[in-house]
Order: structure tokens, then sequence, then C-alpha cells
């Protein structure tokens, strides 16, 4: 079976999904999947790239102002049927020339006007239509435009995502809780304390034995990373840190601030495909609160502390109750918050080893090859 995944850069974690199934599918050859990645938002028409920038840049730069943009596409439903849709006759010319089996949605905007058009176009047979949702709680921030009851079959990463898809009419038997969707390093056995030291060691030329803060940029460049280092500097208790930046000036900076610094040591990334390795080795995380890498810590084991400087986004904010719901991590409103967040994990290590446990048992069960056979079975309507 081919089949289209259709996703769109709003962040990182739709690409993130995207890109997981495709490498699942390379992995499971006995499924004989072949799938091509559609940016469907940007390939369609001007007026949806330009809000995917949109997006993009109030993350980057005001996250709490998102509200009104969220809100504004709840009611708008810019792709909600063809008939509203723009540029729909760019996307009928990739299915003509894709001929999917199956259409997989990962992203909130994707799951209604392109489903249509796919089984309008597609006639014999028609295509099975999926949505795949690594959204993790239910209420305000939550899209509604998630939920598409005349789908084939809704897919939430857990059974909070699942329960809010069924408020929004998605009829049970066609709601499944499928866990998440990563890419197959993080399904990988994990490494042991030996192999944990060699790394931070030989890789990063860090101290084993010494607290290690990972902190990350999102995909479009989302980050308040020398404003915390900053607030570590004049700590009493300084982990050493590593730093994932982007874009590369991003990393510039860090570097130019850690050669001004030395006493606090500092490991600026421009770009890791290490990801599931390294949330192994470091002993905790600063991300903002995205489904992707809270996701990716979750299966990883390594303790979260969310940023939410600048304000959070709706759907960030549904990340935050999951983490409430099950008791791990904590928000930084300020950076000034972080210190005191990691001193009690800093002065008594047992605190971490619990934090963990809270994790996994807050973290779905199975590997991604179940969301591919769910896929890929016969349509169910």
């Amino acid at each position: 079976m081919r089949v289209l995944v259709l996703t769109s850069s709003t962040g990182g974690g739709h690409n993130t999904r995207a890109r997981a199934f495709a490498a699942w599918a390379k992995r499971e050859p006995d499924l004989g999947l072949e799938v091509v990645i559609h940016q469907a938002l940007e390939q369609t028409h001007g007026l949806y790239r330009f809000g995917v920038g949109l997006y993009n840049w109030i993350q980057r730069t005001a996250p709490r102002l998102h509200h009104l943009y969220f809100n504004f596409l709840e009611v708008a439903g810019a792709c909600k049927s063809p008939a509203m849709m723009l540029g729909v006759e760019r996307f009928r010319a990739v299915l003509r020339e894709v001929r999917p089996g199956a259409v997989l949605s990962v992203h909130g905007s994707l799951n209604h006007g392109f489903f249509a058009v796919a089984r309008e176009t597609l006639r014999d047979p028609k295509p099975r239509c999926v949505t795949y949702c690594g959204e993790l709680f239910g209420g305000y921030g939550f899209s509604r435009h998630w939920v598409n009851p005349q789908a084939d079959l809704f897919l939430g990463a857990v059974p909070e995502t699942v329960a809010a898809a069924r408020r929004w009419r998605m009829p049970e038997e066609r709601a499944r809780a499928a866990g998440f969707l990563l890419d197959p390093a993080f399904y990988a056995p994990r490494m042991d304390e030996a192999a944990r030291r060699r790394c931070l060691r030989e890789r990063y030329e860090l101290d084993p034995d010494r607290c290690t803060l990972l902190l990350t940029t999102g995909a479009v460049g989302a980050n308040n990373h020398v404003a915390l280092l900053n607030v570590l500097l004049a700590s009493p208790h300084r982990p050493q840190v590593i730093v994932l930046c982007r874009p590369q000036s991003v990393w510039q900076e860090v570097a130019s601030w850690a050669t001004v610094h030395p006493e606090l040591p500092v490991r600026p990334l421009e770009y890791t495909d290490r990801m599931a390795e390294l949330l192994q080795c470091v002993s905790a995380v600063v991300a903002r609160p995205g489904t992707g890498t809270t996701s990716e810590a979750l299966l990883s084991g390594c303790p979260i502390l969310f940023n939410g400087l600048g304000g959070v986004m709706p759907q960030e904010g549904i990340t935050l109750k999951f983490a409430a719901a099950h008791g791990f991590g904590g928000v930084l409103r300020r950076a000034a918050d972080l210190p005191a967040r990691l001193e009690p994990w800093l002065r008594e290590p047992h605190r971490l080893v619990e934090e963990r446990g809270r994790m996994a048992r807050a973290c779905p069960a199975g590997t991604p090859r179940g969301v591919l056979e769910l896929v890929s079975a016969r349509p169910m309507l």
C-alpha cells in the first residue's frame, strides 16, 4: 500500500511524526508500505504558507499571542470542506500522481477538506483516511479540527487524546489509543550506566559525575538560552549544560556566551541526529511544552522542565495538563525560576529517580508498528 502522509511545518512535532512513520515503514518491510510525505499547507496555497510562517513567528517571539490565532482558526476552519479550500487543484494533482491507498494526516488542519478531496479524486477504490494525533490532553488547546467523524480511524497518542476525540463526536469504535509515533532510535534498548558515562565523557567532553542539563531549541528556533544560562551562572548549584541551537545564529550567540563564561561548562550543538541517545545521557531537559520533545523525554525517561517564558500557547497548555495529571515536570514562567526547580534534584538525586518513575507510568506501551498496522488495515466504513 502507498500511504500519503499529510503534514505541515507549524512547529516541529508534525514533521517529526511524519518522518517517524516513513522510518518505521522502512524498518518493517513485511507490511509492504510505501510512504510519500506531503507538506500539505505550504504546497497547496500561498495563503496557507503565510499562515504557517505566522504561526512560527508567534511561537518564536510572543507565545501568549497565539491564543488569538488559535481561536481565530477554530472559528474560521479554512480547510473544513473542499469548497472552502484554496489551491485545491494542486492537491488533486498530488493525489493523482501518488494514488495512495491510505491518506494519513498528522496535523490538526488537514483532517476534513483534504480527506474529502482525496475521496472525491480517487473513487475506485477510495483511499482509507486516518488521523494520527500526537496531542496529549483535551480541553482548551485541543483543536476541534483534529476530529472528523467521517474519517476511517482516529489514532491518539494516549487515552486522554482519544477521550478528547470522542467528546468531539468521533465514534467510539473508530477511535484508538496507539502510543507515540517517534523515530525507531527511541525504541532501541536503553543505554546502561557505563555507556551513559562514556557518552558524556567522550562525545561531549563533560563530567559524567556532574548534573547535566539539556536546553533545547524548537524546530522554528524558539529559545531562551542566554537568559537561562545567565541565571545558571549566578546559581550556587551549577550544572553543566548542553545547548541545542537552531538556526546557526543561535549557535553563534551561545558559543560566544560560553567563551566569555568558561566557569559554566556549556556545549552548544548546531544540530544532532542523536536525540534519543542525548536524552538518556543528560540528567534533565528544558523544553517548550510541545508534544514532540515531551513524548521523546517520556520515552527516554528524561525528567523535563517546561519553558513557559513569554507565555504558553494553547497547544502547549494541554501538554502541561497531561504532565500535571501524571505528576511530572514543572513550568518555568521566568528564567529565574530555573535554579529553584533544579535545586531539589541536585541536592537529592533520589528525587530524579522518583520523577523518572512517574514519567514511566505516564508513557504508553508499544511501538509505532501498531500505528502502521492500523493505518494499512482494511477500511472500517
